[in-house]
């Protein structure tokens, strides 16, 4: 199962899922407590002004609920195939 979280409204997450056709759960976290918890709501700074943010990861968790792979500050052009690779889909 593949779920993404992100610190946006419902509104826009089924407006952004809509768009870029995902076919996976979006889950809204707008008061920042999953990425708190996974430790991904960091202190960020772009041109000298610091700001808190999610720091882009992608989880692979077990039927257990372990985690076995985190992948951090991750390129989305990239990542879809890191992630099959970690699966040994690929």
């Amino acid at each position: 199962m593949v779920l993404g979280v992100s610190p946006d409204s419902v509104v826009r997450l089924v407006e952004f899922k809509e768009k870029e056709n995902l076919p996976f759960t979006l889950l809204a976290d707008e008061n920042h407590e999953v990425a708190t918890m996974y430790g991904v709501w960091v202190e960020k700074s772009m041109y000298g002004r610091k700001y808190w943010g999610v720091e882009r990861t992608s989880f692979i968790i077990d039927a257990a609920g372990n985690i076995e792979t985190i992948f951090r500050k991750v390129k989305p052009k990239e990542h879809n195939q890191q992630v099959l690779s970690a699966l040994g889909v690929v």
